[in-house]
């Protein structure tokens, strides 16, 4: 024979040829691998980004010192800033206002106290109202607004500051006596006055009433004495003008009710302050909901209104509080946030969040004597007044009310009962708290995976072992690609389908639906047992493999009399009405588009993942291993369970793993299937939202850069590490798998 010669200048080529091919498809897979890596790497790098800024530390930095702006009108007695920060406003001892330039201190304008009487008390509304009072040795009060209007002559922003009288330059008559403690709180049909002196108290009520020839505001006065309460140091009324609190220096308060002005009575006696601490002030925190308390022991705490079940009254609860090891001078409160600020006799500023009780700014700011604080409007800015005048600070603090403790722990909010887990991103008032837990959207996204999995896993596999295993080679060459065909379906279909046909329809039908979950199985068992006590010559009529098409009919006939007979069931075993049982007799409450919704419908479309898995992994299983099994005596049953299943058991893992990662992280048949409610209820009847459903709904809608739109990004991070996870311990037991059944 002659020889062959590898080493002609074709081959060489040719082998030349297939190296350069080689390196170029490991090439090619390096780098498209690296490039997969590096993709997820950068996504995650870029939630981070997203995210850091949620928990950095806020920043304070000094902008303007000046002396103090008409210093001889007297000490202020309140400090604040227009919108923009760039005009500032002090009401002095005398009762005249002044606005200055906060660049400079320099005065802009002033307007003197309208009457000649001395100023004895004083009152802010709030610091949204912009309502000032002042009360006099007579008994009267003036109330006033400081209002900027805002022109652009030659291009340029000019803001004028302007003194305005709501209700006229004439006192109003609110005491008969010096007034020397005073509240005020106004509204829409009316405005509360309280007043107290000398051992002497007073409640005015101002109904305010438009004459309809002159369009005039026409006030009616009607003034009730209050029960006195000596050594008061402060007064507070709600914001619904129903109750008003009265408070001493030894922090005892008193509760009254004004709802039935002409009665005017006790409510309640609170203790605010333990042990030898006196109180420092007592303010509305935005909202006119909390009320926080700040004693000389350098403790604020927070009270507000919670309700009894069982008796239905309001009563005044404490909530919850920080401590500083110091005495307090001053609290400002934001006017836009739930946010707050300390002054102690050090000079040392303190920023705090009510809601995330987070601390983010601590920093002496003053050497001197410091007296008072405020905020700019926008929380962007800070006055503070010393002995030596006034000092104006950049404030950098955008994200105060998110902690780890808001986001994953019981937060006990503004009208609410108790502590709770709670998803309300946003409402339609300026006065909402935002409530950021992700624990509702975790729990529902978990809830949603579980209820889908229950259907999804035992149909899927068991479908997958029968169809790799005994179905015949022809018909599962027809029943796998349709299968697999279903993956295909848009999830927007499925959820469009699953709301608004199969969830009424399902409400409908509950007892249909609950029967047809016991009748099945028992059916097709009863099917089976019969069909095998069938003579041979019956049953050999049937090709082997090809008996599932028998269950057809089987399975129809019983979905129908499980619907025909939902009626007589739900007449004699539900009253006639398993919804009405269901919520009223056992007390659990139903929602139509519900757990039970998704798991059906999420189920259907997870089938098709974990049935294709598990099909190729049990056909997979080595023919030489089951004939060996089946040569020695075992069963077909008996090689599925001891050969097969545990030889296949890696991929199985692993499609249930994949299954459950689509489930996670599906989201237009959550969004769709259910009430989108963030809720935390295990119950199969509520709906629930996921993270992912939550963030198709909400980052639309989110300000660029607000704390919303960072908590998003936040939760599309925890989403992310979930998935992770949940892949790395699919990974990690699918290799386990391996190693113990590889020998096989």
């Amino acid at each position: 024979m002659p020889e062959l010669d590898f080493d002609t200048p074709a081959l060489k080529r040719h082998r030349k040829i297939r190296a350069l091919k080689d390196r170029m498809a490991g090439m090619g897979i390096a780098v498209g691998g690296s490039s997969v890596i590096l993709a997820v790497l950068l996504i995650c790098f870029y939630l981070l980004y997203e995210v850091a800024p949620l928990f950095s530390s806020a920043s304070i930095e000094p902008k303007a010192n000046y002396s103090l702006p008409a210093a001889d009108q007297g000490e202020s007695l309140y400090l604040t800033t227009e919108e923009q920060a760039e005009v500032g406003m002090r009401v002095a001892s005398n009762g005249s206002i002044v606005f200055f330039s906060v660049a400079d201190g320099s005065v802009i304008k002033m307007v003197e106290n309208p009457r000649a009487e001395k100023v004895t008390a004083f009152a802010v509304e709030s610091d949204t109202s912009q309502l000032l009072a002042f009360a006099y040795e007579d008994g009267k009060v003036i109330i006033s607004k400081h209002v900027y209007r805002i022109t652009y002559p030659d291009g340029k922003r000019k803001i004028t500051p302007v003194v305005e009288y709501p209700y006229g330059k004439d006192a109003i008559d609110v005491a008969d006596f010096p007034i020397q403690q005073l509240s005020f709180r106004d509204g829409d049909e009316s405005f509360t006055l309280a007043a107290i002196g000398a051992n002497q108290s007073a409640v005015t009520k101002v109904t305010k009433d438009v004459n309809f020839i002159t369009e005039e505001m026409e006030l009616s006065e009607q003034r009730e004495p209050l029960p006195f309460v000596a050594e008061v140091t402060s007064l507070l009324i709600s914001g619904d003008q129903r109750y008003l609190y009265v408070a001493t220096h030894s922090g005892e308060l008193s509760e009254f009710d004004l709802r039935d002005f002409s009665d005017i009575r006790l409510k309640d006696n609170i203790a605010l302050l333990s042990g030898d601490a006196k109180l420092v002030s007592m303010s509305y925190l935005l909202g006119q909901s909390s009320i926080m308390v700040a004693d000389s022991t350098g403790r604020v705490s927070q009270w507000f209104n919670v309700r009894n079940n069982d008796t239905n009254e309001e009563k005044l609860t404490f909530i919850r509080d920080i401590k500083q090891p110091v005495s307090l001078v001053n609290v400002a409160m934001e006017q836009r946030r739930k946010g707050f600020a300390t002054l102690d006799d050090r000079g040392v500023v303190a920023i705090y969040n009510a809601t995330s009780t987070r601390q983010v700014i601590d920093e002496k700011l003053s050497d001197e004597t410091a007296k008072l604080i405020s905020f700019a409007p926008r929380a962007n800015g800070l006055l503070l007044e010393d002995s030596k005048g006034l000092h104006f600070f950049y404030v950098d603090n955008e994200h105060p009310e998110v902690s780890w403790s808001s986001i994953w722990g019981k937060v006990w909010y503004e009208g609410y009962q108790e502590p709770t887990y709670t998803w309300q991103s946003s409402a339609a008032n300026n006065d909402f708290e935002p409530k950021y837990s992700l624990m509702p959207l975790a729990f529902g996204t978990l809830k949603a995976a579980f209820y889908a999995m229950l259907m999804a896993v035992p149909l899927a596999i068991c479908g997958a072992i029968y169809t790799a295993y005994f179905m015949a080679p022809a018909l599962r060459r027809k029943v796998k690609p349709v299968i697999e065909l279903m993956e295909a379906l848009p999830t927007v279909i499925l959820g469009f389908l699953a709301g608004l046909f199969f969830a009424p329809f399902l409400e409908e039908n509950l007892a249909a639906t609950f029967s047809v979950l016991v009748v099945l199985p028992l059916g097709i068992l009863l099917f089976a047992y019969l069909w095998s006590r069938l003579p041979q010559n019956i049953r050999w009529l049937v090709p082997e493999g090809w008996q599932p098409l028998l269950l057809i009919p089987v399975i129809v006939f019983l979905a129908w009399g499980c619907l025909a007979l939902s009626p007589a069931i739900e007449l004699n075993f539900f009253d006639g009405n398993i919804r009405g049982w269901i919520t009223n007799d056992l007390g659990i409450t139903f929602d139509q588009r519900n757990a039970l919704v998704v798991g059906f419908a999420m189920g259907f479309a997870v089938i098709p993942t974990i049935f294709s898995i598990t099909e190729d992994a049990i056909f997979s299983v080595p023919k030489a291993l089951t004939q060996g099994s089946l040569a020695l005596g075992a069963t077909y049953w008996q090689t599925m369970v001891r050969v097969v299943l545990p030889t296949a058991s890696p991929g199985i893992f692993s499609a249930v793993m994949i299954g459950m990662g689509r489930a996670v992280g599906e989201t237009m048949i959550v969004l769709m299937a259910t009430g989108n409610t963030p809720i935390m209820d295990m119950n199969i009847f509520e709906g629930m939202r996921t993270l992912a459903a939550n963030l198709a709904v909400e980052v639309p809608e989110s300000e660029v850069g607000s704390s919303h739109y960072r908590i998003l990004f936040l939760a599309a991070f925890v989403l992310f590490i979930f998935t992770f996870v949940v892949n790395t311990v699919a990974e990690t037991v699918r290799q386990h798998l391996r190693k113990k059944y590889g020998s096989l």
